[in-house]
């Protein structure tokens, strides 16, 4: 076949960019085809980047090249760093966007890059030969070849959007949606499922009485995503806390069966940890009250996005809700809150690499894997772009596991659990996230970024240079030795000792680099100036112990993961396996006894027998 582009990608969402300009950045010609070419990334709930563990994703799609941290440092309006009070974990970075510049920068970008056709239409089917995906043909039957495929269809594959007992086919308010690419994939075997998720109303921020609402400012200096950002200094934006009222729970509770969520209008799951507002009160009914942010949706806009009240209630119910808020007793609705159904591919059907198992060279990435959020999508869209590319070249595929990013946490959880309602990302879901911190992404990653050509090499250089600075930075702080008289409290638990050194002080419960910093002057040996250099130096001294332990377990880890599988392995007769487990690594397809490990509902028993029996394998197969 005469193959116009190497890689098609279906959806310009957060997803699609990243795998658009992955594949772009590996040197392949690549297709991008949008409903409309100038909403691409465009943030169609919540006007924001980041938060626990989300932020995590974003540093790891920045250290492999992609594009979100930058845009989202171009286009921010407010910058906070959240979880400080606790360890570096789960410290997390949260933006405030303009949603219309966010969505202007990565329309700007992706023109501005080579390799890349943007292409406006529908896309109706995917094209195979016998097992191999081959192209695309448009709703308005245009015909696009292809190596490989991109699935990036986000909440467009047969949406469906409801407002009360209102129902409109629609992948966001407004724009179409994707009915016949859902056929096709019906056509294709695969099995599909439905999925909701929800939006708030959008709000006339004229119409908000400010002063009875909690100002939230961002922080300073600003907590940027991306250590290329060079950005002026500016104004943050005000974001705003306040909270619903008795009145509120009485006139959602008295109405929640007009909801379709509660009416049996929708039967599909939605996120279980950012849930509607009808939803809210009815599992947690001992709550009088509940918190709201308002978010403005950028400068130059009075709209303004009062996270945490997500709704699908009619939009007559919604105006009287609105109106028992405090500060919001006078709010005008500008745009209503809705829910959303869509389909969706249930994740056992791909491997670790998103390309899925029943047709080569077609990948799937975001929500049609089950997963929400912006962030989430982009990482899959990003490795999936990679892999793409490692496909046609015939190469070896890049999987990330659990101990090197969050990014192989995500795929690992969708590939071995059953997705039964959208995955989103936390800490929480990560084993060794000591390991896994925003501010090591570039440690673990970089070297992939490098092998791919993902990043430019002055940017490596800069890189190795902060490494080298960093460890640096270690050296001074362990030789640098200061009085305990100096150091107040602290000092007295070193009662037998004139002198410690600053890594030893750094080490003591409560210390941290901020209370350093006006010690450092003293010293005749200069310290960095760069507070990036001080806080990595100060976290690798402090958690050393812990770090240390950590990759104990981890090393343990890739023991088990380094246990293959191979391909041409059946499960059918080994002896002692019980019909479940038979029947679960038959659907899944473990890579390795890591792996097989995971899968929900198998047993260390299963495991057991497994390892016997591959071992057998692998010496008969010498």
């Amino acid at each position: 076949m005469n193959r116009e582009f190497d890689v098609i990608v279906i959806g310009g969402g957060h997803a699609g960019v990243e795998a658009t300009l992955a594949v772009s950045r590996m040197g392949k010609k690549v297709a991008l085809i949008s409903m409309e070419l100038d909403k691409l990334a465009l943030m169609s709930c919540n006007p924001a980047i980041g938060g626990i563990g989300k932020s995590h994703l974003v540093k790891e799609i920045d250290a492999l090249g992609g594009l979100m941290a930058e845009a989202i440092d171009a286009t921010g309006i407010q910058f906070r760093r959240l979880n400080l009070s606790r360890g570096p974990a789960v410290w997390s970075t949260r933006v405030q966007a303009d949603r219309e510049k966010y969505n202007e920068y990565v329309v700007n970008y992706l023109k501005s890059q080579t390799n890349i056709k943007l292409i406006e239409g529908l896309a109706g089917k995917i094209l195979y030969d016998n097992r191999e995906i081959c192209g695309v043909i448009t709703e308005s039957g245009e015909t696009l070849l292809s190596q490989a495929v991109i699935v990036c269809t986000g909440t467009f594959l047969g949406g469906l959007i409801h407002i009360g007992d209102k129902q409109i086919k629609s992948g966001r308010l407004g724009e179409k949606a994707a009915y016949k690419l859902s056929e096709s994939f019906h056509e294709l075997c695969f099995e599909l499922g439905r999925l909701k998720t929800g939006t708030p109303p959008r709000l006339d921020g004229d119409t908000i009485d400010w002063e009875k609402c909690e100002e939230q400012p961002g922080d300073l200096p600003i907590p940027y995503f991306s250590h290329n950002t060079t950005r002026k200094s500016f104004e943050q934006a005000k974001c705003y806390l306040t909270y619903t009222t008795k009145a509120t729970k009485e006139i959602v509770s008295q109405n929640s069966h007009l909801s379709p969520i509660f009416s049996g209008q929708i039967n599909s799951s939605g996120p279980r940890y950012c849930p509607s507002i009808e939803d809210k009160f009815f599992r947690f009914a001992d709550k009088e009250t509940h918190q709201l942010f308002l978010e403005p949706e950028g400068n130059g806009t009075n709209d303004i996005y009062p996270n945490g009240f997500s709704t699908a209630l009619p939009e007559d119910v919604q105006h009287d809700a609105i109106r028992t808020i405090t500060g919001l007793e006078n709010a005008r609705i500008s745009v209503p809150g809705y829910a959303i159904e869509y389909d969706y591919c249930p994740a056992y059907q791909i491997k670790p690499t998103l390309e899925t198992k029943r047709y080569n060279g077609l990948f799937f990435a975001g929500q049609i894997n089950g997963t929400s959020g912006y962030e989430e999508a982009a990482g899959q869209g990003l490795l999936a772009g990679i892999n793409a590319v490692l496909f046609i070249e015939k190469e070896k595929p890049f999987i990330l596991d659990r101990s090197e990013a969050y990014l192989g946490v995500m795929v690992d959880d969708l590939t071995t659990r059953s997705t039964t309602e959208p995955y989103r990302l936390f800490t929480s879901r990560a084993e060794y996230r000591l390991a896994l911190r925003e501010d090591n992404a570039r440690d673990r990653l970089y070297q992939y970024a490098k092998k791919y050509a993902l990043i430019e090499n002055k940017q490596i250089a800069t890189f190795e240079t902060l490494q080298q600075e960093t460890q640096a930075e270690i050296g001074k702080f362990s030789k640098a030795r200061i009085a305990t008289s100096q150091l107040g409290e602290v000092g007295k638990r070193f009662k037998r000792k004139d002198s410690i050194s600053l890594e030893d002080f750094l080490k003591q419960p409560g210390v941290t680099i901020q209370d350093m910093l006006p010690l450092l002057d003293q010293f005749e040996e200069s310290f960095s100036s760069s507070h990036e250099v001080l806080e990595r130096a100060a976290i690798e001294i402090k958690y050393a112990g812990y770090i240390a332990k950590q990759q104990r377990e981890i090393n343990k880890f890739k023991k088990m993961e380094n246990e293959s599988i191979p391909d041409d392995f059946s499960y059918i007769d080994i002896k002692g396996l019980k019909n479940e487990a038979k029947e679960k690594f038959n659907r899944y397809q473990p890579l390795s006894l890591g792996q097989a490990g995971r899968i929900e509902g198998i047993t260390p028993g299963d495991i057991s027998v497994l390892s016997v029996f591959l071992k057998r394998h692998k010496e008969a197969a010498r």
